[in-house]
């Protein structure tokens, strides 16, 4: 059996559930597949202090189901499970289930986000999955580290914009750079150098994450010595890049040589009219909750207008 939908919306997240809203909301009957991460990269966020609305801060999966329940309140059809496939090739858009049910839909919201890339040492999921002192993103958790000793892994724009935003709140900043020299642009590098607390450590790699609940210490070893070194640290935050969940869609959609899918400036649309992104999967610069359920509201107002000229 095809089931037939007027918006079907891939993810969930703050990107997805806001799309799902507005969807509801303007009679769009709207279905979302939550994927493989319901509520998307904020459930393994602890407490999440800059969200406007939440005067004391609310904890992250906490927030996600509060996101979820308001997007049910309007009648949207949540559903468990995930996307395998999509032809995008015709007027009516195809996608298929894990379970190989095939949808027909008249417009799609895509709101997959993006994975944070990890080092893969057991300690470092150990104490993430705990919220520990692990992060992937310091605007977001930086502020409980003020005053406090942090490391910063990457060598990029990325890490570069990480330590530096980090010196302003904390003690003192070190980088783990595993190469001889970084990779961020000259801007970048000399943001990070001007910094008095900022020590940039060059050839050294993580080897373990120490401390059983709460982050310690950190050991480094000089991949060109061997020599370890310990570093005393409360924060420890991985800035070596994500991946955005983009890969069923590259058949059909543009993407950035990164996986990223491009959109129209200023409005949420892709390459294939009718389908229109939210969130992570497009937006790589800020990586914020609130600025992904910006994008997921012009995803569902797009995607509204776009059904009504149709009609």
């Amino acid at each position: 059996m095809i089931e037939k939908v007027k918006c079907l919306i891939i993810g969930s997240g703050p990107a997805g559930y806001t799309a799902a809203i507005y969807a509801a909301r303007a009679d769009l009957k709207p279905i979302l597949y939550e994927g493989s991460q319901p509520g998307g990269q904020l459930t393994e966020t602890t407490d999440v202090d800059n969200y406007p609305g939440y005067p004391k801060g609310i904890d992250g999966p906490k927030m996600m189901i509060d996101f979820k329940a308001q997007a049910e309140r309007f009648n949207t059809d949540v559903r468990n499970g995930f996307i395998l496939k999509v032809d995008f090739s015709g007027d009516i858009h195809k996608v298929w289930t894990e379970d190989n049910k095939e949808i027909h839909c008249e417009s799609v919201i895509i709101s997959t986000g993006a994975s944070a890339k990890w080092l893969g040492i057991p300690s470092e999921q150990r104490l993430k999955e705990s919220g520990g002192g692990v992060s992937a993103c310091a605007v977001c958790d930086g502020f409980f580290y003020r005053n406090q000793e942090v490391v910063v892994v990457g060598a990029g724009d990325t890490a570069s914009e990480e330590a530096t935003y980090l010196a302003k709140l904390c003690k003192k900043v070190t980088m783990l750079v595993r190469k001889d020299k970084m990779r961020a642009s000259k801007a970048m590098q000399k943001r990070v150098f001007a910094c008095d607390n900022i020590e940039v450590l060059f050839n050294h790699e993580t080897k373990e994450l120490n401390g059983e609940q709460m982050l310690e210490s950190v050991t480094a070893v000089n991949n060109i010595t061997n020599e370890e070194l310990k570093i005393n640290c409360t924060g420890f935050f991985v800035a070596i890049g994500h991946k955005p969940n983009t890969d069923i869609f590259k058949d059909y959609l543009e993407l950035d040589e990164t996986g990223y899918i491009i959109n129209k400036a200023g409005t949420s649309e892709t390459n294939i009219k009718g389908v229109f992104v939210a969130g992570d999967a497009a937006e790589k610069i800020y990586r914020q909750a609130v600025t992904a359920a910006g994008t997921g509201c012009m995803a569902a107002l797009d995607a509204e207008r776009y059904l009504a000229e149709k009609e």
